[in-house]
Protein backbone atom coordinates (compact mmCIF):
# COMPACT_ATOMS: atom_id res chain seq x y z
CA UNK A 1 0.00 0.00 0.00
CA UNK A 2 1.53 3.29 -1.03
CA UNK A 3 2.57 5.13 2.06
CA UNK A 4 0.00 3.45 4.26
CA UNK A 5 0.42 1.48 7.42
CA UNK A 6 -2.94 -0.25 7.76
CA UNK A 7 -5.62 -1.78 5.59
CA UNK A 8 -8.21 0.70 4.37
CA UNK A 9 -11.70 -0.29 5.48
CA UNK A 10 -13.59 3.03 5.42
CA UNK A 11 -13.61 6.54 4.03
CA UNK A 12 -12.04 7.80 7.25
CA UNK A 13 -9.22 5.25 6.88
CA UNK A 14 -8.63 6.40 3.29
CA UNK A 15 -8.55 10.05 4.31
CA UNK A 16 -6.08 9.27 7.11
CA UNK A 17 -3.82 7.23 4.79
CA UNK A 18 -3.79 9.96 2.14
CA UNK A 19 -2.85 12.52 4.83
CA UNK A 20 -0.05 10.27 6.13
CA UNK A 21 1.33 9.82 2.62
CA UNK A 22 1.17 13.56 1.91
CA UNK A 23 2.97 14.43 5.14
CA UNK A 24 5.62 11.81 4.42
CA UNK A 25 6.18 13.53 1.05
CA UNK A 26 6.70 16.85 2.86
CA UNK A 27 3.31 18.38 2.04
CA UNK A 28 1.19 20.35 4.50
CA UNK A 29 -2.28 18.87 5.03
CA UNK A 30 -5.51 20.66 5.89
CA UNK A 31 -8.69 18.74 6.60
CA UNK A 32 -12.36 19.56 5.92
CA UNK A 33 -11.60 22.95 4.38
CA UNK A 34 -14.69 25.10 3.82
CA UNK A 35 -14.94 26.56 0.30
CA UNK A 36 -18.33 28.23 0.11
CA UNK A 37 -21.76 26.82 -0.68
CA UNK A 38 -23.41 24.62 -3.26
CA UNK A 39 -26.28 25.78 -5.45
CA UNK A 40 -28.90 24.64 -2.90
CA UNK A 41 -27.08 26.30 -0.01
CA UNK A 42 -25.28 23.34 1.53
CA UNK A 43 -21.78 24.08 2.75
CA UNK A 44 -19.05 22.89 0.40
CA UNK A 45 -16.00 21.30 2.05
CA UNK A 46 -12.90 19.63 0.67
CA UNK A 47 -11.80 16.49 2.52
CA UNK A 48 -8.08 17.33 2.31
CA UNK A 49 -6.09 20.24 0.94
CA UNK A 50 -2.41 19.58 0.30
CA UNK A 51 0.07 22.47 0.06
CA UNK A 52 3.66 22.41 -1.04
CA UNK A 53 5.87 24.66 1.08
CA UNK A 54 5.75 28.31 0.13
CA UNK A 55 5.26 27.58 -3.57
CA UNK A 56 1.56 28.43 -3.43
CA UNK A 57 0.79 25.11 -5.12
CA UNK A 58 -2.30 23.48 -3.61
CA UNK A 59 -4.43 20.44 -4.39
CA UNK A 60 -7.85 19.51 -3.05
CA UNK A 61 -8.67 15.85 -2.54
CA UNK A 62 -12.00 14.13 -2.09
CA UNK A 63 -11.56 10.63 -0.63
CA UNK A 64 -14.06 7.99 -1.76
CA UNK A 65 -14.11 4.45 -0.40
CA UNK A 66 -16.56 1.71 -1.28
CA UNK A 67 -16.01 -1.72 0.25
CA UNK A 68 -19.00 -3.46 -1.30
CA UNK A 69 -21.16 -2.76 -4.33
CA UNK A 70 -23.89 -0.23 -3.80
CA UNK A 71 -25.29 3.15 -4.63
CA UNK A 72 -22.46 5.25 -3.18
CA UNK A 73 -20.73 5.26 -6.55
CA UNK A 74 -23.75 7.02 -8.07
CA UNK A 75 -22.59 10.21 -6.32
CA UNK A 76 -19.18 10.16 -8.01
CA UNK A 77 -20.13 12.11 -11.18
CA UNK A 78 -21.54 14.91 -8.99
CA UNK A 79 -18.31 14.94 -7.00
CA UNK A 80 -16.27 15.29 -10.20
CA UNK A 81 -18.48 18.23 -11.23
CA UNK A 82 -18.21 19.79 -7.77
CA UNK A 83 -14.41 19.80 -8.04
CA UNK A 84 -14.72 22.14 -11.04
CA UNK A 85 -16.21 24.79 -8.70
CA UNK A 86 -13.25 24.71 -6.30
CA UNK A 87 -10.83 27.65 -6.30
CA UNK A 88 -7.89 25.18 -6.57
CA UNK A 89 -7.19 22.06 -8.65
CA UNK A 90 -8.69 18.89 -7.24
CA UNK A 91 -8.98 15.14 -7.62
CA UNK A 92 -10.89 12.19 -6.23
CA UNK A 93 -8.77 9.51 -4.58
CA UNK A 94 -10.65 6.23 -4.51
CA UNK A 95 -10.19 2.82 -2.92
CA UNK A 96 -12.18 -0.29 -2.17
CA UNK A 97 -13.45 -3.35 -3.98
CA UNK A 98 -17.00 -2.05 -4.17
CA UNK A 99 -16.51 0.19 -7.20
CA UNK A 100 -17.79 -1.43 -10.38
CA UNK A 101 -15.45 -1.87 -13.33
CA UNK A 102 -17.51 0.72 -15.21
CA UNK A 103 -17.13 3.26 -12.41
CA UNK A 104 -13.37 2.66 -12.20
CA UNK A 105 -13.12 3.19 -15.96
CA UNK A 106 -15.19 6.39 -15.66
CA UNK A 107 -13.02 7.69 -12.80
CA UNK A 108 -9.81 7.11 -14.74
CA UNK A 109 -11.28 8.67 -17.89
CA UNK A 110 -12.07 11.98 -16.16
CA UNK A 111 -8.45 12.85 -15.49
CA UNK A 112 -9.72 13.99 -12.08
CA UNK A 113 -9.43 10.71 -10.19
CA UNK A 114 -6.54 8.58 -8.93
CA UNK A 115 -6.65 5.12 -7.39
CA UNK A 116 -5.09 5.17 -3.93
CA UNK A 117 -2.36 2.74 -4.97
CA UNK A 118 -1.26 5.21 -7.70
CA UNK A 119 -1.37 8.33 -5.55
CA UNK A 120 2.28 8.62 -4.49
CA UNK A 121 3.55 8.79 -8.07
CA UNK A 122 0.75 11.19 -9.04
CA UNK A 123 1.52 13.58 -6.16
CA UNK A 124 5.24 13.43 -6.92
CA UNK A 125 4.56 14.56 -10.49
CA UNK A 126 1.93 17.17 -9.58
CA UNK A 127 4.05 18.92 -6.95
CA UNK A 128 7.41 18.34 -8.69
CA UNK A 129 8.77 16.39 -5.72
CA UNK A 130 12.01 14.39 -5.77
CA UNK A 131 11.47 10.85 -7.02
CA UNK A 132 12.83 8.74 -4.16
Amino acid sequence: MSGGRAAIASGADLEREVAILAERLGLRVGSQIRVGRRLWGAERRIDLVLRYGDSGRSLGIECKYQGVGGSAEEKIPATIQDIAAWPIPGIVVFAGRGFSDNMCAYLHSTGKAVAHEDLQGWLTLFFGLPDD
